[in-house]
């Protein structure tokens, strides 16, 4: 069932409903990330990934301690947005020999990840806050300030350490053609002044 439900009547529906939905969702990571991190070859990315895990199961407790305190079995509810993104991720270790470009593709896959779950938490966290449950809020705001930062470590990863950088000869390469072109812009313009200088000369002798 997806978020956008029948079976949601009222605003608390449709809050409980989405506490259902991540639950769902931060569930499914926990059993996702373990491939993903015997996968990862890069030494940083399985550690940052091996971190992740333990923070996602930590997560589980605490939206675990929301659902307690509306006196409510924390339970989940099928979520198709999120499967759909884990099975990219999935399809993608599969198809995908080159390890090197197998850590960028693994990076875009948890970054995937992490984008659906800080929209899923700011929404969660503005619903929270409207209907009065400002104890949800807090917890749900510290799920939320981890995402971002797990996103943010994630991104400096793949620019620093395993997106490949461009070549530095074909930037080299790319402004030898300009410097060679303002050289013999340059020569064309002495020349005029040359034949100028010349032709006085011959007038004077």
């Amino acid at each position: 069932m997806g978020l956008f439900s029948k079976d949601i009547k009222t605003f608390e529906d449709l809050y409980k409903h989405g506490l259902q939905d991540i639950y769902y969702a931060e569930n499914q990571i926990v059993k996702s990330l373990p491939t993903m991190i015997d996968n990862a070859s890069d030494a940083e990315l399985k550690r940052g990934l091996q971190q992740h895990l333990r923070e996602t199961k930590e997560q589980v407790k605490r939206l675990e301690q929301v659902f307690k305190l509306h006196d409510e079995t924390p339970s989940g509810t099928k979520c198709p947005a999120i499967d759909g993104i884990i099975d990219e991720g999935s399809d993608l270790i599969g198809e995908v020999e080159d390890k090197a470009v197998l850590n960028v593709g693994l990076i875009a896959a948890a970054q995937a990840v992490e984008h659906y779950e800080i929209t899923r938490y700011g929404a969660l966290i503005a619903w929270a806050r409207e209907l009065g449950h400002d104890k949800d809020a807090a917890i749900l705001a510290r799920n939320l300030s981890e995402e971002r930062a797990t996103d943010k470590k994630l991104t400096v990863l793949a620019e620093r350490r395993v997106n490949p950088r461009p070549a530095t000869g074909n930037a080299t390469q790319a402004r030898r053609p300009k410097a060679a072109a303002s050289r013999r812009t340059a020569a064309t313009r002495r020349k005029p002044a040359q034949k100028k200088q010349r032709k006085k000369s011959a007038r004077r002798s």
